[in-house]
């Protein structure tokens, strides 16, 4: 990057514009995954849309590469590119609540547990994520799933319009009416259309939720999975419940006597009547007596942010997803054997409910391309040791590459790796694709946004 393009960037831009020579280098270019290491040229911190549009210009102009992060949690680390530069917009993180018309406006820096907070004031929330610290915009981008899936759809179900920045430093609203197709393609097909300053999201009511945790061991594994795969899409969609493979931490509720234990269990939540909790969970004994079986009532903001606390930034993370229409007896033998072999304390497996809700949409509404999937899995290994990032990797791999044949064919864009292949691109967006690559053409004929799970452009 040569002084003309760091002064041209300095000069634009209200926000600082930090590189390798200032203290604040070190902080700027950290994401969530620890394992990603990438020095970019400049990291530019964006305080409005003007700053983005001129950062836009100012990179394009200068022919140089160009990332953008939201919350930093892209687990192949895409919000980095090396010797290129980085739009930031974390300094963006507002929330603005409407609560007669239940809709939310979320700048692009937010995080889930600002929107989350804001919200549950009035008693309203949108389906997204399960860990608080998450950016608002790469989630939503991607599709996003969460708690709330089976009551209210995808993420994307809720969102109503986003402010862009094209490729050619125009800045449009993308709705229904306005630039229609942009819209489409903006609900799961990623960053690759602009940078999204500011979504709009319907919210919907949920304030007190039904946590419980039911845990057993592996030699039920068979059993629970089992009756999961017959139970849960058959339950009311205010129930909703991961299946998860995991080694027990050390902390509360869990008693002492499972720390350490490496089981299968579901983590649920039911949005119903409070007073029929009991009622609810009580199924949760047919497969086999639980090892352990807890139920609290929360807030949503609280269930939202229960695992940042065992998962926080700069721990090392490989993962790889795939969605499934069902779990099959050869998908089963396969977990079992990967839940044996967990390599790391915080590695884990987790199959995500994605109908209810999710399944009445039109599947050619938004770019979501697999409204038929039933879970969306994700397969991760983590560890906080740099020495275990072959490890943990390794496992995932393996893990991933023997279970692909029981998929759909493709994942959920925002599980995949950097190092999967445009194959795998083409297969996760599936029908969608081609579409995608018509929208991308119309609005970024040159592919300047292409630090993500790219799509190329039509030719034309």
């Amino acid at each position: 990057m040569d002084i003309t393009a760091l002064e041209a960037l300095r000069g634009a831009l209200r926000g600082p514009v930090i590189t390798p020579q200032d203290p604040e280098y070190p902080e700027a270019r950290t994401v969530y995954n620890a394992m990603v290491d990438r020095r970019p040229a400049a990291v530019v911190r964006c305080t409005d849309a003007g700053d983005v549009m001129d950062a836009v210009a100012s990179v394009r102009d200068h022919g140089l590469e160009l990332a953008v992060r939201g919350g930093g949690h892209s687990g192949p680390g895409l919000s980095l590119v090396e010797g290129g530069v980085t739009v930031d917009l974390s300094p963006m993180r507002w929330v603005r609540v409407d609560p007669v018309a239940r809709t939310a406006e979320v700048g692009g820096g937010t995080l889930l547990g600002d929107l989350d907070h804001a919200a549950h004031a009035f008693g309203l929330g949108v389906p997204a994520g399960i860990v608080s610290t998450t950016g608002v915009g790469g989630l939503t981008l991607g599709g996003g799933h969460g708690h709330l899936t089976r009551k209210y759809g995808l993420t994307v179900d809720s969102l109503m319009s986003a402010d862009v920045v094209l490729a050619d430093g125009r800045f449009v609203t993308a709705d229904e009416r306005n630039h229609p197709d942009l819209f489409w393609a903006l609900r799961g097909g990623g960053g690759n259309f602009g940078v999204v300053t500011s979504f709009t999201f319907r919210l919907h009511p949920v304030g007190t939720v039904a946590l419980a945790i039911t845990l057993w061991t592996l030699d039920h594994l068979r059993e629970v999975l089992e009756w999961y795969r017959e139970f849960l899409p058959r339950a009311p969609d205010d129930l909703t419940g991961f299946y998860a493979q995991l080694v027990v931490p050390p902390a509360a509720p869990f008693p002492e006597e499972i720390h350490g234990r490496t089981m299968c269990g579901v983590i649920w939540c039911w949005t119903g009547d409070l007073d029929r909790t009991d009622e609810v969970f009580a199924p949760v004994t047919r497969p086999a007596a639980p090892a352990f079986h807890f139920t609290t009532p929360m807030p949503y903001p609280a269930l939202q942010s229960m695992f940042d606390g065992l998962m926080p930034p700069g721990l090392q993370w490989y993962w790889r997803g795939d969605f499934f229409d069902r779990v099959t007896d050869e998908a089963i033998a396969v977990h079992a054997t990967y839940a044996e072999a967990i390599p790391t304390a915080l590695s884990t497996m987790h199959l995500y409910p994605v109908d209810g809700a999710a399944h009445r949409v039109d599947p050619g509404a938004t770019a979501w391309g697999y409204r038929d999937a039933v879970w969306s899995g994700v397969v991760a290994g983590i560890d906080p040791d740099p020495a275990n990032a072959g490890k943990v990797r390794q496992w995932c791999v393996d893990y991933w590459e023997e279970l692909h044949p029981q998929s759909m064919g493709g994942g959920y864009m925002n599980f995949m790796g950097a190092d999967e292949g445009q194959d795998r691109v083409r297969s996760t967006f599936g029908a969608q694709y081609d579409r995608l690559a018509q929208v991308k053409r119309s609005y970024d004929p040159y592919n300047l946004f292409h630090a993500n799970q790219n799509i190329e452009p039509a030719p034309a």
